[in-house]
């Protein structure tokens, strides 16, 4: 049980896919001008990571290392993201019509993510089983969430802030970006 602790907490706080791994950083900036959105963009990255942690893990141990086939890891585990989403999508669509309207746009872009592809590699790669693998990307979920809304609500707060005429627009965004991945580092004794 303590294993699966220090990996979530690895996971959300001290490997953090944004603000320590530096991936997924065009959603991260793109939908976080408004807290609602950055909250509709989390909730659907963690339910996506989740399933594609468990589906790409189940394809690398039954599929690609049982037939020597680890080199078409990324291919494949792109196609098996990308048939997730699209699944997921038409799930939602049929059964969950609120649901679906309250996600938009938000699920088909999680396809493009690169942290979903990035988590299903490194559970690869470390050889997690379909169990540590399913915790982690879940965990990994989190930890995008997390990072996507804290920087959410700044920005919401800059708008309302008087900014340098030289920092509106993208350059107060990268520079508040690169303080939360500051304050992120001090994480790092944890893991």
């Amino acid at each position: 049980m303590g294993e699966y602790f220090t990996l979530i907490i690895g996971a959300i706080l001290v490997h953090n896919f944004v603000l320590s791994r530096i991936l997924g950083i065009c959603p991260f900036l793109g939908v976080s001008k408004k807290l609602s959105t950055a909250l509709g963009m989390g909730g659907a990255v963690i339910f996506v990571m989740t399933l594609s942690g468990a589906a790409t893990s189940l394809v690398n141990h039954l599929l690609l290392r049982g037939h020597g086939l680890e080199y078409l890891r990324t291919i494949v585990f792109i196609l098996v993201i990308a048939a997730l989403v699209q699944i997921v999508e038409v799930l939602l669509q049929r059964f969950s019509k609120p649901l679906y309207k309250a996600l938009g746009i938000y699920l088909p872009l999680i396809t493009t993510n690169c942290a979903v592809l990035g988590s299903a590699i490194i559970c690869a790669n470390d050889d997690y089983g379909i169990m540590k693998s399913t915790v982690f990307c879940g965990a990994s979920g989190v930890g995008f969430a997390l990072a996507l809304l804290l920087f959410a609500s700044v920005r919401e707060k800059l708008e309302l802030a008087r900014v340098p005429k030289c920092l509106e627009g993208a350059a107060i965004a990268l520079l508040t970006a690169s303080i939360l991945a500051m304050a992120f580092s001090g994480f790092a004794g944890l893991g």
